[in-house]
């Protein structure tokens, strides 16, 4: 495993699998990263943890691990004993941001409501695991290869479908390509390279969820994640919110 010093000048959450005492910035892009890639991921640090649902419970700062499954289970361990202290089961959506200075993960579901929050005052470490089935590893291709295929060819998403814009911005991110289907509808396609779990159906829920609120309110959005394969708990995830999978990976 690499190892790369977060501290240094020069440190890029991209060219490594661990990053050691990384800035909260650094360590938010690499576990972002590891998010949208299907990553394994892990994080070491002084942090206290809040959970809201069907109950609430706050705990205070302590050195806990926090492990992030590409099935949308979040596990927060102690030194102490085999089972986490705190846990959200598969079928969550992860998402790591900077708050008031501090690395912030958050574990949500909708059904039923609950959310598990993660603050980091200090991070030892993070790390990331490629934990793809091995077909998905033989992809070579890169997202921006998968992009350009389908600007190519954009009947390979379906029959009729027509790019108007890439990286178009919405309140929840930019639209990895922005179109229309042959009734008018507007599309949204989220593109993942390689298999993905229920975080990339959440973040493509969000991306449809921002553009209706911003459309006039009468405009059909659809969503379709176009990967090479999805978890079963991800293609589940996708048919509750109405939206579609297109299984395509770049060109090999």
């Amino acid at each position: 495993m690499t190892l790369a010093d977060g501290d240094a000048p020069d440190a890029d959450p991209a060219d490594a699998d661990a990053l050691v005492r990384p800035d909260p910035e650094t360590a938010r892009r690499r576990i972002a990263a590891g998010i949208d890639d299907g990553a394994m991921i892990t994080v070491f640090g002084r942090c206290t943890v809040d959970y809201e649902g069907r109950a609430a419970s706050s705990l205070g700062p302590g050195d806990r691990l926090v492990v992030l499954k590409p099935d949308g289970t979040a596990l927060v361990h102690t030194d102490e004993g085999q089972k986490p202290i705190n846990w959200q089961p598969p079928g969550c959506t992860h998402e790591a941001a900077v708050a008031d200075g501090d690395l912030r993960i958050a574990s949500r579901r909708s059904s039923p409501d609950e959310e598990l929050v993660v603050a980091f005052e200090s991070v030892e470490q993070v790390a990331t695991f490629d934990v793809a089935d091995p077909a998905d590893r033989s992809l070579t291709g890169t997202e921006e290869d998968l992009r350009q295929r389908i600007l190519d060819d954009p009947e390979l998403v379906e029959d009729g479908f027509t790019p108007l814009a890439t990286e178009r911005e919405t309140p929840a991110g930019a639209v990895d390509i922005y179109g229309e289907d042959r009734a008018g509808a507007t599309v949204v396609v989220e593109l993942k390279r390689k298999r993905v779990g229920p975080d990339a159906a959440g973040q493509l829920s969000r991306y449809v969820e921002a553009l209706g609120r911003e459309l006039h309110a009468d405009a059909e959005v659809r969503g379709i994640l176009v990967a090479p394969s999805v978890t079963d708990r991800a293609r589940g995830l996708l048919a509750e919110e109405g939206l579609e999978f297109v299984s395509l990976g770049p060109p090999e």
